[in-house]
């Protein structure tokens, strides 16, 4: 074997076996390949990698100032190799099970408050030849609480105005149904009907929803260049981006009384653990709100 043959390998296995996106499997590649520069440094290859050269590279990156909750997530996805390398049996011996991710504590994602998000859309110039097209992007972040990918990929084909809900391809090309709100529902009626109808599209991109000047579907980077133009424009101070609104949808619902559950399916969370966060950010709200106004503090 040699680490290009068991990197191939892998990401077949990420792939077909457990079904995770491409950006996923790009992650996991990315940590694996840095334990393998480290280790061809040293002429080692992967199946004679031992507990003291992972502990060694372990402490190779943290002096190269890597977060410990990047260090974690590296050992996790050498976890994941070492452990497909022992299901293939080429290795007898895992020398990462035994390791142990350094402790973090529970990072609260930033959100919104209700306020900021009517600014962020008010602030949205419907003059302008996308203005109806941005808007209805923040609506369907926000309304739907879609990753920023899910939302790019949305088809026309996916959206049911009659029963008000769309289709998303999620994660590990797992399907959920969300329901879409009057607000969201409306908007992106007015810029399917009056806008995205009068452009050119290039073949290909008919069925995609948000388009860009060149009939194409919208990238990643064009949605957070859209946000921060909007940040800028109403002053806004806090770190944002477009995974801020799928944030700000959970913990408002949360807020609101919605059943864990339904947040989860909502989500697309494999693990209501995940969605758990939300309720802790939730805590966290009261406790702050609490210690602000309370008079005695």
């Amino acid at each position: 074997m040699s680490w290009n043959s068991s990197i191939d390998d892998f990401k077949y296995y990420l792939k077909v076996e457990r079904s995770l996106s491409e950006n996923s499997i790009l992650a996991y590649i990315r940590d694996v390949s840095k334990l393998r520069s480290f280790s061809e440094n040293k002429n080692i290859c992967e199946i004679n990698v031992t507990k003291d050269d992972i502990v060694e590279f372990i402490n190779e990156i943290k002096k190269n100032g890597i977060s410990a909750r990047s260090q974690a997530r590296i050992i996790s996805s050498l976890k994941s190799f070492y452990k497909f390398l022992a299901i293939e049996d080429l290795i007898d011996v895992n020398p990462i099970e035994l390791i142990e991710s350094p402790k973090i504590g529970l990072k609260l994602p930033d959100t919104l408050s209700i306020i900021e998000i009517d600014k962020l859309i008010s602030a949205i110039d419907l003059s302008t030849k996308h203005g109806e097209r941005n808007r209805a992007i923040i609506e369907m972040l926000y309304s739907c609480g879609l990753r920023v990918s899910e939302l790019i990929n949305l088809k026309l084909s996916n959206v049911n105005f009659k029963n008000s809900y769309i289709k998303i391809m999620g994660k590990g090309n797992k399907e959920r149904l969300a329901p879409i709100g009057s607000k969201a529902l409306k908007y992106l009626d007015i810029y399917i009907n009056e806008i995205r109808n009068h452009q050119s599209i290039e073949n290909g991109n008919e069925d995609y929803v948000f388009i860009n000047n060149r009939g194409t579907k919208l990238s990643r980077v064009m949605i957070f260049l859209i946000i921060q133009k909007l940040k800028q424009k109403i002053g806004l101070s806090k770190k944002i981006s477009p995974h801020t609104f799928r944030h700000s949808f959970a913990t408002h619902l949360i807020e609101g009384g919605a059943n864990l559950r339904a947040v989860q399916e909502m989500l697309g969370h494999e693990s209501i653990t995940t969605t758990e966060i939300y309720t802790h950010l939730d805590s966290d709200y009261l406790r702050s709100n609490i210690i602000e106004f309370h008079p005695r503090n």
